[in-house]
C-alpha cells in the first residue's frame, strides 16, 4: 500500500527512507504507468493526470523543503525516483526529473523567500507543472547567442522572442525562461524570469515529433511582448546564465539518473527473455554470446550507478558537483544507449517489434545522450574540468 511520501525523517534510518522510497516509485510505476506505457508512446499523450498522482506523493518535490510542500530529500532519494519510473517508462521519468530539478530546482536555488513562497507549493505539489527555457533554435550548445531579448520598461521587463525543445512547453503553468538583458556572448548579459502561463503574449507553438520519450511534452515557447514584472526577475539582472550552468549540474545528475533507470530496464527485460527464449534446445542464456553480453551490460550498469551516487553524495554535502556530474551524465547516457542497443540484439526479431519492450527502450535512451548537454558538451567539462588541476 502506497502512502504519503513525506513522513518524518527521524523515525527511519536513511538507508530504510531510501529502500522505502524506492518501493514507494516501484509501485507507483507499475500500477499506473506499465498499463499504459505503450499506448502513451503511440499516440503521444502527456498523462497529466498521473504527474498529479505523483505530486500528492511528494514526488514532484522531492528536493522541495517541507515548509514549501515538498518532500525534503535529498539526491540519493531523488535519484532512486528517477531511476524506478524510467525502468518501466522513460518518457515519465524524464518529465519528472525535468519539473524537478529545473523549473523548480532553478527557483528553489535562486529565488528569495517571497518567489519560494510564491511558486515552490504548487510546483512541489504538481498543482502546477513546470517548464524551464534556455534552448533555441539556432543556439542549443551555444546558448550565449540567444536571440530572446528582455528590454526594461519602468517596473517591467518587454520580451520578445521563442525557445526550443521545451519540456512540458504546453502544458506547463509556468516556466522559467532565460532572456538576454545584455549583448550576445556576454555570460552577464543573461537573466532569468519566471513567467506564468497566461501572461499575455506567453504561448506555446509546434509540438516536436520525436523518435523516443513521446509521452513526454516537448514544444516550443513564444514569447510575443510578453510584459513581465521586475519581482519576477531571480537574482540580479545578468545573472541568468550562471544560474543556468549551476542548475545544470544538477540536472546532469537527474539525465544520469533517467538513463539507470532506462540501462536497467532494458537490461531486465532482456535477461528474462534471454532465460525463456529456447534455441538448439536450451535458453539462449546458456550461449557464451548472449551471457557475455549480459555480463558486459551488468558490469557498465553497476560502473554508473556508483559514479552516479558519487555525484549526488557531493551534491547533498553542497559541494562543487561540475565535473562529477558530467561524468556520471556522460557515461550512463551512453551505457543506457549501449545497455539498449544489446537487449534489442537478444531479443532478435522480437526485439524489432512493438509487443516487446526492447525497442521502446532503445528509442527513449538516445535522447540521454542529447539532452542538457550532448556527450560532446559532457566531454568538454569534464575536460576543462581535469585541466585545472
Amino acid at each position: 500500500m502506497m502512502t504519503n511520501l513525506i513522513f518524518d525523517s527521524t523515525m527511519n534510518s536513511p538507508s530504510e527512507n531510501l529502500r522505502m522510497v524506492h518501493e514507494m516509485a516501484r509501485d507507483f510505476a507499475e500500477k499506473y504507468i506499465r498499463p499504459h506505457v505503450m499506448e502513451w508512446d503511440e499516440s503521444q499523450y502527456f498523462p497529466i493526470e498521473v504527474f498529479k498522482k505523483l505530486g500528492e506523493l511528494g514526488m514532484m518535490g522531492v528536493l522541495v523543503p517541507e515548509q514549501y510542500g515538498g518532500a525534503g530529500f535529498g539526491y540519493f532519494e531523488y535519484v532512486a525516483i528517477i531511476e524506478e519510473i524510467a525502468k518501466v517508462c522513460g518518457s515519465i521519468g524524464l518529465s519528472v526529473a525535468a519539473h524537478n530539478s529545473l523549473c523548480t530546482g532553478h527557483i528553489l536555488q535562486f529565488g528569495n523567500e517571497e518567489q519560494k513562497q510564491r511558486w515552490l507549493p504548487k510546483l512541489a505539489t504538481a498543482e502546477w507543472i513546470g517548464a524551464w527555457g534556455l534552448t533555441e533554435a539556432n543556439t542549443g550548445s551555444d546558448a550565449l547567442r540567444m536571440h530572446t531579448t528582455a528590454v526594461k520598461d519602468g517596473d517591467y521587463y518587454i520580451i520578445n522572442g521563442s525557445k526550443n525543445w521545451i519540456t512540458h512547453g504546453k502544458s506547463s503553468s509556468v516556466a522559467v525562461v532565460m532572456v538576454r538583458t545584455g549583448e550576445q556572448g556576454d555570460s552577464n548579459g543573461v537573466s532569468a524570469f519566471v513567467i506564468e502561463k497566461g501572461t499575455e503574449g506567453f504561448s506555446h507553438g509546434k509540438k516536436e515529433n520525436k523518435l523516443g520519450m513521446r509521452a513526454s511534452e516537448t514544444t516550443e515557447l513564444i514569447l510575443d511582448n510578453v510584459r513581465v514584472h521586475k519581482d519576477n526577475l531571480l537574482g540580479s539582472e545578468g545573472d541568468g546564465f550562471k544560474q543556468a550552468m549551476k542548475v545544470l549540474d544538477g540536472g546532469r545528475i537527474s539525465i544520469a539518473a533517467l538513463s539507470l533507470g532506462i540501462a536497467k530496464g532494458a537490461f531486465e527485460a532482456a535477461k528474462e527473455y534471454s532465460k525463456q527464449r529456447r534455441q538448439f534446445g536450451k535458453p539462449i542464456c546458456d550461449f557464451q554470446a548472449i551471457a557475455f553480453k549480459l555480463a558486459d551490460m551488468a558490469t557498465e550498469i553497476e560502473a554508473a550507478e556508483l559514479l552516479i551516487h558519487q555525484a549526488a553524495d557531493l551534491k547533498n554535502r553542497g559541494e562543487k558537483v561540475t565535473k562529477q556530474s558530467a561524468i556520471a551524465k556522460y557515461y550512463a547516457s551512453e551505457v543506457a544507449v549501449k545497455t539498449a542497443n544489446e537487449a534489442v540484439q537478444i531479443f532478435g526479431g522480437y526485439g524489432y517489434t512493438k509487443d516487446f519492450p526492447a525497442e521502446k527502450f532503445y528509442r527513449d535512451a538516445k535522447l540521454c545522450t542529447i539532452g542538457e548537454g550532448t556527450s560532446e558538451i559532457q566531454k568538454i567539462v569534464i575536460a576543462r574540468e581535469i585541466l585545472k588541476d
